[in-house]
This record gives structure tokens, sequence and C-alpha cells, in this order.
């Protein structure tokens, strides 16, 4: 008879016992398992972790007290004009941020016109939010309104001069208001245009290749702050006497035509990754050259260069502080303008308003940054090694 073997069967005082079942699982040990464990997987799992663990903490402790303690604990909240701030140990002088929050958000656009760059605003962010949702309906409308109705009712809201508006000249524009239009039509313009550079600088016809080689290798070798002083003091000498085009518009197409030749040399590597099969799989099905593009191989390209993409859209985001070296105030330059009033002057005015100018750019730059990484998530299709 074959005997069914049994556990571990442990003997005390000599006598035998036969366990029936398994004993219940032990909790893991508190050193591999919860907070404690990950603190000594990641942090302390050796010496030197443990040290550069605890100098990293020390670094950010610092720079965070040294920040809160200048923006909050020593601040001046309440004040109206910067004789506060001048105060031995004074911190960061509120008072002067909500003094001249129009003219960073607005510029010198007239006061009783600032209801259009408000509204303005408002479509933007009502347009741009379902834009950036995937599962909002309508995508197609909200891009056509996004990409070409908006840009037209801004122009004439901002613009005036029709429908009753009263004439604004873009002299006056300036803050925040100015950034966000040189960024996102830089951003919006400089994307096609250096797609079409990226497949000219791949195409098989030489001419084509070879402007498009000759077009990405100029701009790609002159700095941006010479682009825009060309735009804004050479572009008049090309153009025929009595004619003359906006400061700002000289800007625009400046920032557009230097960003695109970066965006060509990034979707050039995209399309470089593509496997040939993928292209040759599109001729055997019978499609044409731009039917390939577009539904095969320009899909996958753009996906794996999505973390190139908003890089550099991050990068234009931040040198549209550059355009005030041509007398365009953006944030940045009209926060220089505006600590120079001699009613708050004050040691702090300039860290103030600085600070002000860092935060505005890094929430808008860090909220590219995790949009990017959520679009790269929701596109991931296996290939992540």
């Amino acid at each position: 008879m074959v005997q069914t073997p049994t556990l571990a069967s442990p003997t005390v005082a000599g006598k035998a016992f036969v366990r029936r079942q398994l004993a219940a699982s032990l909790p893991p040990p508190l050193a591999t398992a919860g907070i404690l464990g990950w603190l000594r997987k990641n942090l302390f799992g050796s010496l030197s972790d443990a040290i550069l663990t605890v100098v990293g903490l020390a670094i950010i402790v610092y720079v965070v007290w040294t920040v809160a303690d200048f923006a909050i604990v020593r601040a001046v909240t309440t004040a109206t004009t910067g004789e506060a701030c001048r105060k031995p140990g004074a911190g960061a002088c509120w008072p002067y941020v909500t003094s001249f929050w129009r003219l960073f958000a607005y510029g010198y656009y007239p006061p009783a016109e600032q209801w259009r760059p408000n509204v303005v605003f408002a479509l933007f962010a009502l347009l741009l939010i379902p834009l950036a949702i995937p599962a909002a309906p309508l995508k197609r409308t909200n891009a056509v309104l996004f990409l070409i109705g908006l840009p037209i009712v801004a122009a004439i809201l901002l613009s005036g001069g029709v429908f009753g508006l009263a004439s604004v000249e873009t002299r006056l524009w300036g803050g925040f208001l100015v950034t966000l239009i040189i960024a996102v039509t830089g951003i919006v313009a400089s994307f096609p245009l250096g797609l079409l550079l990226a497949l000219g600088r791949r195409s098989n016809m030489p001419a084509i290749r070879f402007l498009s080689v000759m077009y990405i290798e100029f701009w790609r070798g002159v700095p941006l702050i010479t682009v825009l002083f060309l735009a804004s003091n050479m572009l008049p000498l090309f153009l025929p006497v009595g004619w003359n085009v906006d400061q700002l518009v000289r800007a625009l197409v400046g920032v557009t035509l230097f960003t695109a030749a970066y965006i060509a040399e990034i979707i050039r590597g995209g399309l470089q990754a593509i496997p040939r099969g993928q292209y040759e799989g599109a001729m055997a099905l019978g499609l044409g050259y731009w039917q390939m593009m577009v539904l095969i191989v320009l899909p996958q390209a753009i996906k794996i260069v999505i973390p190139n993409l908003v890089s550099s859209f991050i990068s234009l985001f931040k040198d549209t502080t550059l355009v005030q070296i041509v007398s365009i105030y953006d944030l940045l330059g009209t926060i220089q303008q505006s600590r120079n009033d001699p009613a708050w002057t004050a040691p702090t005015t300039s860290s103030t308003g600085y600070l002000v100018a860092a935060l505005i750019f890094w929430t808008c730059c860090f909220g590219m940054s995790r949009y990017s990484q959520f679009i790269e998530r929701r596109l991931h299709t296996g290939h992540r090694r």
C-alpha cells in the first residue's frame, strides 16, 4: 500500500505531531515591506546611497526653507508703497506684485479694453482643455476651432479697428499676453513647417533635399537672439519702400522659422527609427507616398519623438523672454520695467518679481512635461525596454 506523504512531523518530548494543513503565511519582515522597505530599497540600500540621500535631503530642506522664509515668513503683505519693503530683514514685497499685476498680465494694453485679452484667455482655455482630453468628443471640430478659429478671433479682438472695437497697437501689448501669443504661435506654426522640412530632407528629389538641408543648417547655425535682431532691423531693408511689418509679427516669423529647423531634425530622427519593413509593407498594400506617411509612418515616428518635441516646445516657451531685446515686453520684460518704479524701489523688489516669473514659467513648463508623459503612457504599445 502506498502511503500518502504527510507534512513535517516535529517531535516534542517523544511524541509525534502530524500537521494536517499548511500553516498561515507570516507577514514579511518590517524591514522589507511598506514604507520602511521602500526607503531601504530606494534610499538606504547601501552606505553610498544613504550618504547621497542625506546630502540630497539637506539641500532640499535648505532650498525650500530659504524660499519659504523669503516668500512667506519675512514677506511684506500689506503696503501702499515700497517703504515697508525697505525695512531691514524684509522678505518678498507682495504689495508690489498686486500693484503691477495688470502690467504683468497685459503690458500697456488700455485698462478699459482689457476685457478683450480676458476673452482670448478664456477661449484659449475652453478650447485647449477638451482638445487635451483624449476622451472628449468632437475632436476634429475642436482642433479646427483651436488652430484656425481662435487665431482669427484673437487677432480681431486684440488688434481691434473693426466691429466697433477700438484699435490697439501691438506696441502696447505686453506681459503674459505676449508670452502666450509668441509661444503658442511658434509651437503651432513651426510644427507643420518642421514636418515638411523633415520629409524634404529625406526626399529622393535632390533639389528638395538640398533646399531642406540648407534651410535647416542655416537656422540651426544662427542664435535666436540674432534671428530676432535680423527680423527687427534687417527685414525692413528687403521690403519695398513704404512697406512696413509690425514688430510683433517680425518676432513671430523669426521664432517660427528658427524653431521649425529644430523640429525638422527631431522628426527626422523619428522617421529614421521606423523599420524599413513598415515602408515596404505600406508600398506592398499599394499606398501612395502621402498615404504611407500620414497613415503608417508619421504616427509611429511622432510617438517616438514626443519627449524631444516637448523639450523643444518648452525651450521655445522659455526663449520668448529674448523678445525684449527688440523692444517687445513679455512677462519678464514688464517685470524688469516695473521694478524701476521709484515708488517701489526696494532691495527685494527685483527678487520678488523674478520669483513670480519663475513660478509662472515653471508651472507652464511642468504642465507641458507632465502632459507629454501622460500621452507617452497612453500611446505605449509594448515597445518599452
